[in-house]
């Protein structure tokens, strides 16, 4: 009996987790979509612009080993509701300021720190904690949902904010952020971290490690699993080169090609879209057999379609046939980013002891966006004095080499090494044929 109810409480912990992230991304995303537009249409800048970007993934990357640390060592259900009653804050402050001094870049940076240093607690707490939310059997599910739920917020965020960009004031698009984020605290709450937890019960009188010490042991658990070491390392090559896209793409389409609010708006609706549907699509399929290899696969198909957004910079294009070829083209890059991120977060879960989530992921989030910030500064000048269009193929075509490389197959068959047995069964095949 009581593992039926602990089900149903899962069950309501799928719906619950999903429609808190919606609410909290829709919130968001429209906050940072009216930031973006406001920045560069304020500065025409790609480097003002990356800069704010350095300020929402720099703080990341310094606090994550600290998130990491608290995830494993504290509640995990209290430090996700301080970091989301602390995003209110922040943005209540940018609201005060606004109206006592006006908006500034300056304003706008300090927030989009505070804001980034929230949401790296966030992240990585509900990162290890899904497994105590749902059952293993669900994890998938849980991830797709998670998916899901960015992707509705991403849908209608983008159209939103582009419709009321210049129609609205910047005060109406942080009151949004602060009702989503408050509504997402109240679900939160609600919400059972320890379900299906498999922690370590604390005893009283135990020696307790410093902080040092703690995350000097996370990083001898994530050095005695080269699979997870093998992650870490593509993570952090792809995510610098990943910059050329991030910097790149508001870059051409708003200073470039001038494009409208509203069209920018669709394509990144279209790139929600894609997400949307591929997440549905593993919400309800098996998991996947060979995620580290789909992955790869699907990371070489994002390079392909990362360097073609500089075609419309090359060939000459009508208005809708730029608009559509974008939409397109977000389309099929929010399906890849699903392929690649879902089948590799589930495998994690799973491999992962739930005492060393919190820390494991943190280093992870540390080492995928340690390049990041220099990847945005250099990015954001090469793009203010070089060809866009010469930057982003270049840098593309790096990032699927250094795909190849990092995760070549003897990479792949460590980690799937059923696949070894294929390859064997198969060439005994042939061999008998013959």
């Amino acid at each position: 009996m009581e593992e039926v109810l602990k089900l149903k409480k899962a069950t309501y912990h799928l719906w619950t987790f999903t429609i808190s992230k919606m609410i909290s991304s829709f919130g968001a995303q429209v906050y940072a979509f009216a930031i973006s537009f406001y920045i560069l249409q304020l500065t025409g800048s790609a480097s003002n612009f990356a800069l704010n970007l350095i300020c929402s993934i720099l703080p990341r990357t310094l606090v994550a080993p600290f998130a990491g640390y608290a995830a494993d060592k504290y509640s995990r259900k209290m430090i996700v509701i301080v970091a989301q009653i602390a995003t209110v804050l922040a943005i209540g402050g940018l609201l005060i300021v606004i109206y006592t001094a006006g908006l500034s870049l300056v304003a706008i940076y300090a927030t989009t720190v505070i804001l980034s240093l929230t949401s790296s607690f966030s992240g990585v707490t509900f990162s290890s904690s899904i497994t105590g939310l749902v059952d293993e059997d669900r994890i998938q599910k849980a991830m797709s949902l998670n998916q899901m739920s960015i992707s509705f917020a991403a849908i209608g965020s983008p159209a939103l904010g582009g419709l009321l960009y210049g129609t609205v004031s910047m005060p109406v698009f942080l009151i949004m952020y602060i009702v989503a984020s408050v509504i997402a605290v109240i679900l939160e709450s609600t919400m059972n971290f320890k379900l299906f937890a498999k922690r370590k019960e604390v005893i009283e009188g135990e020696h307790k490690e410093s902080m040092l010490q703690n995350m000097k042991e996370g990083l001898r658990y994530l050095n005695n699993q080269p699979i997870l070491k093998a992650i870490v390392w593509i993570s952090l090559f792809v995510n610098f080169l990943f910059g050329a896209y991030l910097v790149g793409y508001s870059f051409i389409l708003i200073e470039k090609l001038k494009m409208s609010s509203e069209h920018f708006g669709f394509t990144e609706g279209a790139f929600a879209v894609g997400m949307l549907l591929m997440s549905i699509y593993f919400s309800s399929r098996k998991e996947v057999k060979y995620p580290l290899l789909l992955s790869k696969r699907s990371i070489i198909i994002m390079g392909i379609i990362m360097g073609a957004v500089a075609l419309p910079l090359m060939v000459d294009m009508t208005s809708v046939l730029t608009l559509s070829y974008y939409i397109s083209l977000m389309f099929c890059l929010g399906a890849a980013m699903i392929i690649t991120n879902t089948p590799m977060l589930v495998m994690m879960q799973k491999m992962i002891d739930d005492d060393y989530k919190g820390r494991v992921f943190s280093i992870l989030e540390t080492m995928s966006t340690a390049l990041m910030p220099l990847g945005m500064i250099l990015y954001g000048l090469l793009y203010d004095v070089l060809p866009a269009e010469a930057i982003l193929i270049v840098s593309n075509l790096v990032l699927i080499i250094v795909v190849l490389i990092l995760a070549r197959p003897s990479v792949v068959r460590n980690a799937h090494p059923e696949l070894k047995r294929i390859n064997k069964d198969t060439s005994i095949s042939v061999t008998a044929s013959e």
